[in-house]
């Protein structure tokens, strides 16, 4: 244990967590504002629109995360962690899009009916109303989505990228013993567990905050 946890190899961890935290961050923030547009696109009353958001929206949920990463990595030249920013954004926006999707379809039809007889525009009915009271609906589902962020940061280590499991797998070349290679997923697992669990419980938190208000 003494001969992984040494202050160099901390200090290398930290730093792959630290960019590990970084990625799920983008990700979250991009893919959120990415899947908000789909999901409005494929509610659309335009057939084109719809047609765009169901086709992406169903190519990236019927197709594995890695695909795309690796695809990024080599078709497009804008950097290793960009390029895993960009898969992870697009993968996750088509999640948050259904996310979204089932948020808007919770509010009731009679309240667009109302706002729109009022002379509201579609986008102010959206922005002012209907999103407002989705937002309640869909957020334990989108923390969820959130932490799966995180988790699936660890594909990245396949494109070379050293976020905190590429950073052990690195480390793991320098141990000869089964037992230091052992110990070290084990602290790697201990990581993530703790970040995700932290999160979970908020999510939980929010659960039951919505469930009692």
């Amino acid at each position: 244990m003494r001969s992984i946890l040494t202050p160099v190899n901390i200090k290398f961890l930290l730093n792959g967590l630290g960019l590990t935290l970084y990625i799920a961050v983008i990700t979250i923030v991009l893919s959120l504002a990415l899947g908000v547009v789909l999901a409005v696109m494929r509610n659309s009353s335009i057939k084109v629109l719809n047609k765009i958001s169901v086709i992406y929206i169903e190519l990236f949920r019927n197709t594995p995360l890695l695909l795309w990463i690796l695809a990024m990595r080599f078709l497009v030249r804008i950097g290793a962690v960009n390029s895993g920013i960009l898969a992870l954004t697009l993968f996750t926006a088509s999640i948050i899009a259904e996310i979204v999707r089932g948020g808007l379809n919770s509010i009731k039809v009679g309240q667009y009916e109302a706002a729109y007889s009022q002379g509201f525009s579609e986008v102010q009915v959206l922005a002012h109303i209907i999103l407002p009271q989705a937002i309640r609906n869909m957020m334990p589902s989108l923390l969820s989505q959130f932490v799966t962020v995180i988790k699936d940061t660890s594909f990245l280590w396949a494109t070379g990228i050293e976020e905190l499991t590429g950073r052990g797998m690195i480390l793991m070349g320098s141990f000869v013993t089964s037992d230091q290679v052992f110990m070290l997923f084990i602290i790697l697992s201990l990581t993530y567990f703790v970040i995700n669990f932290i999160l979970s419980s908020i999510i939980r938190s929010q659960q039951f905050k919505f469930a009692t208000s």
